[in-house]
C-alpha cells in the first residue's frame, strides 16, 4: 500500500512539474500573417551592428552606479574577487570560454539581430554565440538553468525593447567580480537614429553589489555587413602548462598543438 502511495505522489509531482514548465515555456506555434504584420509595426532592429561604430551619439559606452559611482562589490564578493584572481589559472582567453552576459554585448565584434514573431535572436560573431530573447508573453522561469547568457524574456514599452535575464553560470564575472544566483540583468534597447541603437544595461545583485550598476552604449548598423566565422581555438598560441604557468607559442603560425614527444 505504501508503495502505491509513493508512486501516486511521484506521479502528482511529475504532473505539477509539467504544468509549471508549460506555464513558463510557451509551445511553439507557426506565426500567422497577423503576427508578421504586428512585427512590421515594431522598431526594426534587424541587421548587423557594431558597438561604438559611428553615427550621431555613438560611443563605446559608459557606466555608473546608483549614485554615479563605479561598480561596487559588497565586502564579501570583493574578497571573493581577490581570491579568484590569485587562484584562477589561464583565464577565459586561454580556455576559450566566452565572457557571458553582459560582457558578450561589450565585445568589439559585430552582432546580428534577427526579428521574428515572439522572439529576437542575436547572433554574436565573438565565440559564434547565439542569444534568444523571448517576446511571446512568457514569464521568467522561477528555477532557470544556469548558463553563460542566462534566460532572457523581453517585452515592448512603446518603441523600447525591455529585456530581463536571469540564471547565469558561476563562470560568468562582472568585471572580475563573481555573482550570486540572485543576479538580474535588465537591458533597454531603442533606436536613437535610423541606424544607431542605444542599449542601457542595469545589473542588480543584492548579494554581490552594494547598488545597481548601469552602463549605456550605442551601436551603428552596417547594412552591407555579414557575420564572419569565429573559432576561438583556431590560431590560438596561448597555453597553460602542467605547473599552471601561462605562455605563448611564437613559432607555430597555425596555432596547432605541437606533436607529442617520444
Amino acid at each position: 500500500m505504501k508503495r502505491r502511495i509513493d508512486t501516486f505522489a511521484l506521479a502528482v509531482v511529475a504532473m505539477l512539474f509539467a504544468m509549471t514548465a508549460a506555464a513558463q515555456w510557451a509551445v511553439y506555434e507557426r506565426p500567422t500573417a497577423a503576427d508578421w504584420a504586428a512585427l512590421a509595426e515594431l522598431p526594426d532592429f534587424s541587421g548587423v551592428w557594431e558597438r561604438g561604430g559611428g553615427g550621431r551619439g555613438a560611443g563605446g559606452g559608459r557606466g555608473r552606479g546608483g549614485g554615479g559611482s563605479a561598480l561596487s562589490p559588497t565586502p564579501e564578493y570583493a574578497a571573493l574577487r581577490d581570491q579568484l584572481r590569485q587562484t584562477e589559472v589561464g583565464g577565459q582567453s586561454a580556455n576559450c570560454l566566452p565572457p557571458g552576459m553582459p560582457g558578450i554585448m561589450t565585445q568589439p565584434y559585430p552582432m546580428e539581430f534577427l526579428m521574428t514573431p515572439g522572439k529576437v535572436t542575436i547572433v554574436l560573431e565573438a565565440y559564434t554565440q547565439v542569444r534568444h530573447i523571448y517576446t511571446d508573453g512568457r514569464e521568467l522561469p522561477e528555477y532557470p538553468d544556469p548558463n553563460f547568457y542566462g534566460t532572457s524574456v523581453g517585452h515592448w514599452e512603446g518603441d523600447t525593447l525591455v529585456v530581463e535575464s536571469v540564471g547565469f553560470s558561476d563562470l560568468v564575472r562582472i568585471n572580475g567580480i563573481p555573482h550570486s544566483d540572485r543576479m538580474k540583468i535588465t537591458e533597454r534597447l531603442s533606436l536613437i537614429d535610423e541606424d544607431v541603437m542605444q542599449i542601457e544595461t542595469t545589473i542588480t545583485d543584492p548579494e554581490a553589489l552594494t547598488q545597481p550598476y548601469t552602463t549605456s552604449a550605442t551601436f551603428a548598423r552596417h547594412r552591407d555587413w555579414t557575420i564572419a566565422e569565429y573559432i576561438c581555438q583556431e590560431n590560438n598560441r596561448n597555453f597553460v602548462d602542467s605547473e599552471g604557468d601561462e605562455g605563448i607559442i611564437l613559432d607555430n603560425p597555425g596555432g596547432l598543438p605541437p606533436p607529442p614527444s617520444n
